[in-house]
């Protein structure tokens, strides 16, 4: 007899959905067949699909920017994940310059994770490095640390990483086998004037600033090898320029990642009397751009959320160089690209980001030998109504949706059971 059985669901497989049944023993499937068999739980999932439990790979956690904190920490961040679905997600070491203080920087993050309904891990952040970067290397693996996050922009926070020194991380990359982020945008275009107000993002931060900087670096990638993530693709034109001049090294060596709001919102948004609630970076972009990155959405390799919340008074001012840049979404990620997308979502979302990690490779696939991690969404005509966050807004409700989570599975124990919230049972990968 199996300790669980998952019935009748709509379980993708295989890159498919098919009718079966998944039976799990302590927190691995161990057998999927379309036969009927004996459990001591069993969930019958009939109409309903059954996919794999969702992976972020993009998060931002009780961030400190100095002046502010974003405000979701892990529990309530983690809680709005598993109310969207996900397992694990990833977040961010601060930004430091030197092996030193990298690993002071990973006992500070771990530390301030007090619970969480996901599993999860790091990813190492470099800025304007000050020393051998082969020595930041090692000292980042020997800390189980695989993938670096850096900046093409933010000179004047002095966290910018310049060409010789990306170009040096990629060959790294390529020696060691980590995976090297990008937040991509040209530095010498990005411009805040002291009287720019909200409806000016745009023009602070304008999309030839993505473009042009992409494809530079896909060039850099092209000649050099290694392997870099582009964070959070924001303009369907830079997609364009990258498929046109690159598609041999896409999603091979160049992977894209792209979020919820640059298919969701637009810089229209910006122009209303609450577009402060909208801004972030890069920002969102014209309808134009958002319709191209809809249609090239099959160039898209995962989805994050970049989700960095913060309240409407932190957000409502005057001038843009006040506004922390960031908003919400975790909870409503899989809601708002099923919905646009249907199943070619899903991987995006679970399979793709697991074939990127190590840590992950029994995580992302619905297969038996894999950890029971399943989500269980019920479809139907539905809107997004509720919010399990720490923020005084949420952009995303009243959106459309296909239908509603019920019930979350991590390493074969429930999260949710039946929409109810369960235990925090997260854990470091």
């Amino acid at each position: 007899m199996f300790d669980k059985a998952i019935i009748h669901g709509k379980i993708w497989i295989e890159d498919q959905f098919t009718i079966s049944n998944i039976y799990i023993n302590n927190d691995k499937i161990v057998d999927i067949s379309h036969e009927v068999k004996d459990a001591k739980e069993i969930v019958n999932a009939k109409n309903q699909l059954v996919i794999p439990g969702l992976i972020d790979p993009h998060v931002h956690f009780n961030l400190d920017l100095g002046r502010i904190h974003s405000k979701d920490g892990f529990t309530s961040g983690s809680r709005q994940a598993a109310y969207g679905g996900m397992v694990v997600y990833i977040d961010f070491l601060d930004p430091v310059d030197n092996p030193e203080d990298l690993e002071k920087a990973y006992l500070k993050r771990k530390s301030q994770v007090d619970k969480s309904y996901c599993d999860y891990f790091f990813h190492a952040t470099i800025k304007n490095p000050q020393c051998d970067l082969e020595d930041f290397v090692k000292k980042m693996l020997s800390l189980n640390i695989h993938s670096l996050k850096l900046f093409t922009t933010y000179s004047d926070s002095n966290r910018r990483t310049y060409d010789h020194q990306i170009i040096e991380l990629l060959k790294l990359s390529k020696k060691y086998g980590f995976l090297l982020l990008a937040h991509i945008e040209d530095d010498s275009i990005i411009n805040m004037e002291e009287d720019y107000q909200y409806s000016d993002l745009l023009k602070s931060r304008p999309s030839i600033s993505e473009e042009n900087e992409a494809i530079k670096l896909a060039s850099y990638v092209e000649k050099y090898g290694g392997y870099l993530y582009m964070v959070h693709l924001s303009s369907g034109r830079t997609l364009e320029k990258l498929v046109s001049k690159y598609s041999h090294i896409l999603n091979q060596n160049f992977f894209i990642e792209s979020c919820p709001h640059y298919f969701s919102f637009s810089h229209d948004d910006l122009l209303g009397e609450d577009g402060y609630l909208y801004t972030l970076a890069p920002p969102l972009r014209t309808k134009e751009e958002q319709k191209l990155l809809k249609k090239l959405i099959n160039n898209v390799y995962t989805i994050g959320t970049d989700h960095c919340a913060f309240n409407i008074e932190d957000k409502k001012k005057n001038h843009l160089k006040e506004i922390p840049l960031g908003i919400g979404g975790i909870e409503h990620s899989f809601d708002i690209m099923y919905h646009l997308f249907n199943e070619d979502s899903i991987n995006k979302m679970s399979k793709n980001i697991s074939i990127l990690y190590d840590k992950l490779k029994f995580y992302g696939q619905i297969k038996v030998g894999n950890f029971a991690n399943l989500f269980i969404y019920q479809i139907g005509d539905a809107s997004i109504q509720n919010h399990h966050g720490e923020t005084n807004y949420d952009l995303y409700l009243g959106k459309k949706s296909n239908g509603f989570l019920t019930h979350l599975l991590l390493r074969g124990q429930w999260v949710i059971k039946n929409k109810v919230l369960l235990d925090a049972i997260g854990k470091e990968l």
